[in-house]
């Protein structure tokens, strides 16, 4: 890789670290290619990506962005996960770690806090975006449905006394 690549992959990672909502960064020592693509399409699925990159130029990367914290991460086989939901990156990551014990997560960013094993995990359990959207809807949509059903209820009644004194004075 000549000094026009690197300098290329510093300014992608840039972006990277720049424009993600959460960089998870693991292990990846002893996977095999075609579990490292079934990790790429999980991460396709939810919006994120996989990046493996040199830790070297990763760290020159990370040098003044919010999440430089990671860069200690950054030593041995290690892929950084990351999507632009601040949610997404950390549950595919978590999700993918349970079901292979070779992609052991080491930490992460989420803006400029930093993450530990455990971090993730509880980012990893938090709602997503559609989620969070899909309950404020609910909430929303909630009350308005209430007054329909109690609007709708009194004439239902009435309608139901209409019918019961009419067979009445039929009877």
């Amino acid at each position: 890789m000549d000094r026009a690549q690197k300098e290329q992959v510093v300014e992608e990672l840039g972006q990277i670290f720049d424009a993600s909502g959460v960089v998870v960064v693991a292990r990846y020592e002893g996977m095999t290619v075609a579990e490292m693509q079934d990790l790429r399409a999980q991460m396709r699925e939810v919006g994120g990506s996989v990046r493996v990159a040199k830790n070297r130029l990763a760290k020159i990367a990370l040098d003044g962005k919010p999440c430089a914290s990671i860069a200690d991460y950054l030593t041995g086989m290690t892929v950084l996960t990351f999507s632009e939901d601040p949610v997404a990156a950390a549950k595919v990551a978590d999700k993918y770690a349970k079901a292979n014990d070779k992609f052991v997560i080491l930490g992460g960013a989420m803006g400029d806090t930093a993450l530990d094993p455990a971090g993730v995990k509880a980012v990893a359990a938090m709602p997503s975006r559609e989620e969070l959207v899909a309950q404020i809807v609910s909430c929303i949509g909630a009350p308005a449905s209430s007054i329909a059903g109690a609007i709708g209820a009194p004439a239902s009644n009435i309608a139901g006394i209409l019918t019961t004194l009419e067979e009445r004075e039929a009877a």
